[in-house]
């Protein structure tokens, strides 16, 4: 098993856009983020400045979005 990086939610959203998710609007500090082609799948990335998201937030992340861990990092690069 791969660990979850250490990553801001900045850097979690540009990933995911690279996956064919899109911005569909943002309320307060948290980001909400659609798939272009299967609407039921959402993510809510909280963007807190440069801070980082906590393990058990980016799991949940990923679990929205239908990603493993594996597919994810190498969306990073």
């Amino acid at each position: 098993m791969t660990k979850l990086p250490r990553i801001s939610g900045k850097e979690v959203i540009r990933a995911l856009q690279k996956h064919g998710f899109f911005i569909k609007r943002q309320s307060g500090s948290h980001v909400i983020l659609r798939h272009q082609t299967d609407f039921i799948r959402r993510c809510i990335v909280p963007v807190h400045g440069s801070k980082t998201i906590k393990p058990g937030t980016l799991q949940s992340i990923l679990k929205g979005a239908g990603i493993t861990v594996e597919e994810f990092t190498k969306l990073l690069k």
